[in-house]
């Protein structure tokens, strides 16, 4: 039957059974290579295999300095009637400011105005863009390099024990972290940090946290600071608490991707072992779960996360291959 369909086809016309032939032919091997798992530009398989096979981006990272560090101390303590402690960490001479109460709609009003009006690059400018919609205002001088801790409070007189059931209409504390020296505004790309904290009360009794924190540049564009999810060394057993050695290392790496203050250690002092392999220091960063479980070596390998399987969309290595050479050759 298929023979005689053939042959009508030719006797119709050739050129349209040559391209029949040739369009068989190609279905025909992309289902072999297919099977065989070659990657071939031939969707015909399933979809969890499709899916697999998908290639992984490489995210361009631009590194940049952020001159401010922020840190709740104690959180367990804090709360809206005993206060709250913060544990500052600047390069520089900055300004540290609190907002009680804030207004959430004003906030987030204020961090777009930012992007299309005026810079928010001194509390002033903040104040301005809430059209102060906030209950309670203090301010503190920073000293670079200088680890200071802060104790900040409502004042008694105001009589806030809560700020009414979820969802609220105001935050109970927005930090404000600005540079106090107006020339350092043009030697760093971030200008100021703003930090939305939650503070236990009466009727909300959630664990004292930062929820968000926003890095604001001077070109006008703000950028949410997200933590990474830092893998483990195959020594260490899981612990609820983290270490102060886990603590220096996921912030020495932090710094080379641009998002922390401290001074660069020893890649033997803050290296960690690979999920996989357990010999390579981990390196990769793997987008949207924000996992840094991999080394350079295994990264080619894997189009889910080894840590929560979810598909990577992007990745990006916290270091590149000559900082790495470069820290191997200052090491004795």
């Amino acid at each position: 039957m298929a023979a005689v369909f053939l042959v009508t086809l030719y006797e119709y016309s050739p050129l349209f059974y040559i391209a029949v032939v040739f369009t068989c032919f190609v279905v025909t091997t992309g289902l072999v290579l297919g099977w065989f798992g070659w990657d071939v530009p031939v969707i015909l398989r399933n979809s969890e295999e499709t899916q697999f096979s998908t290639r992984v981006f490489k995210k361009q990272m631009k590194q940049v300095k952020n001159p401010f560090g922020l840190e709740i101390t104690n959180p367990s303590s804090a709360s809206i009637t005993t206060g709250i402690t913060l544990t500052t960490d600047c390069l520089e001479d900055s300004l540290l400011t609190c907002y009680w109460g804030c207004s959430v709609q004003k906030l987030y009003e204020a961090l777009q105005k930012h992007v299309s009006c005026f810079r928010i690059s001194t509390p002033q400018a903040l104040e301005d863009a809430l059209y102060s919609e906030y209950l309670y205002q203090e301010q503190y001088f920073i000293k670079k390099d200088s680890k200071e801790e802060i104790y900040c409070q409502l004042p008694s007189d105001t009589k806030i024990e809560d700020f009414g059931t979820v969802p609220r209409s105001r935050y109970p504390l927005i930090a404000l972290l600005t540079l106090a020296d107006e020339d350092d505004r043009e030697i760093y790309d971030i200008i100021s940090m703003v930090s939305v904290i939650h503070i236990p009360d009466k009727t909300y009794k959630l664990s004292c946290r930062i929820l968000y924190q926003y890095l604001l540049l001077a070109q006008g564009q703000f950028h949410d600071l997200k933590q990474l999810f830092m893998s483990a060394n195959n020594n260490s057993t899981p612990s609820s608490s983290t270490s102060p050695e886990e603590k220096s290392t996921d912030r020495s790496l932090l710094e080379k991707a641009g998002l922390s203050e401290s001074e660069v250690e020893s890649p033997e002092e803050t290296s960690k072992d690979c999920v996989v392999c357990q010999n390579g220091p981990v390196n990769w960063v793997l987008l949207p779960c924000r996992h840094t479980c991999l080394c350079d070596g295994c990264v080619r390998y894997f189009q889910q996360c080894p840590m929560c399987r979810q598909f990577v969309q992007e990745s990006f290595a916290l270091c590149s291959q000559k900082e790495q050479e470069k820290d191997k050759l200052k090491t004795p």
